[in-house]
């Protein structure tokens, strides 16, 4: 691995010199743009709205959008001018609990490897948190900007990572919530027995990205000239009438093996402990379907959105007499 940032840990008066690397790697099967007719790769062009010119990239500047219209041009002087005290340290301001801190507000992973002068004080700071099962809360600023994190012990090794802001968390305003929603103690009783029949130690290791294996075999089968042979769709059982029935039918399926052992309750509305259960592991055709790989097969039902066109691109496909857009009064920051 090749680290991608380095400085300090600042741990009260006591200072750790790491390396950051990125801890986790996106494993989704890349495309190019195409022409369909010949298979040339698409390009895209930088071009000016305003004088339909190309632009060089050097002429690229960032530019801020306000109510009205307008653009403030921001230059490199002035993004070098924000203030930005955590550019080359992870500065601790706390610790807490470590259930203390909401999954939703994790953002991305890293690794920290010391600096031989630093070993003696990391190894310190990873025994402490190990021990005392708490995380730190740190700040930390990386890629022009500057991030809350948290910092904890895993496999012997510091993980960073970063958190999001909590104006950055959406509220979820759903009508539902100020609904009073009937839950009904039976059925409540056969999803508590359902729950604890497929309550088994998370092991990541037994999951797989099935449709990208999919595709990379649809990948392999073009290049060897090979029939491509469709997967055989799971038969679609009945489909329950009520939300009793699918508990019941669940707690069915788990008395025959699908799910595990469970006592029946279906009929019994005294709930008793599973006995017996053992791991089990789902048939290939039922890990296919039931676990669809996350952001791959929903993403692949969605499809991409289509690029943006600008420039000479936006013109040819503008209608006849259609005026070009107006020029933007913009502001040069002051």
């Amino acid at each position: 691995m090749r680290s991608m940032w380095k400085g300090a840990v600042s741990f009260g008066l006591v200072m750790i010199p790491v390396k950051l690397y990125t801890a986790t790697e996106t494993k989704d099967i890349a495309f190019r743009q195409v022409h369909r007719e010949d298979g040339g790769r698409i390009r895209f062009r930088r071009f000016c709205t305003i004088d339909d010119q190309e632009v060089p990239y050097e002429d690229v500047a960032k530019g801020y959008e306000l109510p009205d219209g307008d653009i403030v041009i921001l230059t490199d002087e002035d993004m070098a001018e924000l203030p930005l005290p955590t550019t080359k340290s992870i500065e601790v301001v706390q610790f807490c609990p470590a259930d203390q801190l909401d999954p939703i507000l994790l953002n991305r992973s890293y690794y920290l490897e010391p600096e031989a002068a630093g070993e003696r004080a990391y190894g310190l700071l990873r025994e402490s948190l190990e021990q005392s099962g708490r995380v730190a809360i740190a700040k930390v600023a990386l890629r022009q900007r500057e991030s809350l994190a948290s910092l904890r012990a895993r496999d012997g090794v510091l993980v960073l990572e970063t958190l999001l802001w909590p104006d950055e968390v959406r509220e979820p305003d759903f009508g539902f919530l100020n609904d009073k929603i009937e839950v009904r103690p039976q059925e409540l009783r056969m999803a508590s027995s359902l729950i604890e029949s497929m309550t088994l130690d998370f092991d990541p290791d037994e999951y797989h990205d099935s449709y990208r294996e999919a595709l990379q075999e649809v990948v392999a089968a073009k290049v060897e000239g090979r029939q491509i042979v469709a997967r055989p769709e799971p038969e679609a059982g009945e489909e329950p009438s009520s939300l009793a029935d699918a508990l019941r039918a669940s707690l069915e399926a788990a008395k025959r093996g699908r799910l595990g052992a469970v006592p029946d309750l279906a009929a019994d509305a005294t709930p008793a402990p599973a006995k017996g259960r053992t791991r089990k592991t789902a048939a290939a055709g039922d890990a296919d379907t039931s676990r669809p790989a996350k952001g791959t097969a929903d993403g692949a039902a969605k499809g991409k959105a289509a690029p943006k066109k600008s420039g000479k691109a936006a013109a040819a496909d503008a209608e006849p007499g259609e005026e070009k857009p107006a020029p933007r009064r913009t502001r040069r920051a002051s």
